[in-house]
């Protein structure tokens, strides 16, 4: 690892664990985040705590309170409705040049990403499964070459993370990207594209389905 690679400013490296406690479902919707405690916790001061809050706020993983607090927000319905009206398009469109302009790095890159969520789901690990099929979204993202739609990827990056992660059936996931990673690989544009429409509808299946089940106490 060089130096440049080893060196994560401590504010950084705060969102990242709290972004990942959230995405991953360690700290649940409606939980508290106590500057304070927080700091305790992670052996910090204060200020990258509230440093962090800030990013997740703006990611809209948290919801702030006054003064120096808040709470992991909980996506209502319309959220999610809102989520999936914006999702549908853009990946249409980034799936669908990603088939035109793959590389063959690229496609590396791609089938490493899948391997690793197949292995994951295999086993059940279920953070490491939805964590690589995120990175199999990004690496897409990368292969679409549309630097405005990876900025468009980056500002939705951590909402669109939890909107994957409503899928319980991990191999369901995996299957689906393997058959996506196919398609791109042999360029075939229509095909994507109807994979990319199933995709989608057993995404917000799933995310209904959740929403219907009782919450455990």
């Amino acid at each position: 690892m060089t130096g440049s690679e080893a060196f994560e400013p401590e504010s950084e490296r705060v969102t990242r664990q709290l972004r990942d406690d959230i995405l991953d479902g360690v700290r649940q919707p409606g939980s508290k985040l106590v500057e304070r405690e927080l700091a305790a916790e992670l052996g910090v001061s204060r200020l990258p705590i509230r440093d962090a809050l800030k990013v997740l706020v703006t990611e809209g993983l948290v919801t702030p309170r006054p003064r120096t607090w808040a709470v992991v927000r909980e996506f209502t319905s319309t959220d999610i409705a809102d989520l999936n009206e914006i999702r549908t398009p853009l990946e249409l469109l980034t799936f669908r040049l990603a088939a035109q302009r793959r590389t063959r790095p690229g496609l590396e890159k791609l089938r490493s990403d899948l391997d690793a969520e197949l292995e994951a789901a295999h086993t059940g690990d279920a953070v490491r499964a939805r964590r690589a099929a995120a990175d199999f979204h990004r690496t897409v993202t990368s292969l679409a070459g549309n630097e405005l739609l990876s900025e468009l990827e980056r500002t939705l990056r951590s909402r669109m993370r939890w909107l994957l992660a409503q899928h319980d059936d991990l191999m369901a996931v995996a299957n689906e990207h393997e058959a996506l990673y196919a398609a791109i690989a042999e360029r075939d544009i229509h095909r994507v594209e109807e994979l990319v429409v199933k995709h989608l509808a057993s995404s917000r299946g799933a995310a209904a389905a959740r929403r219907r089940r009782p919450q455990s106490s």
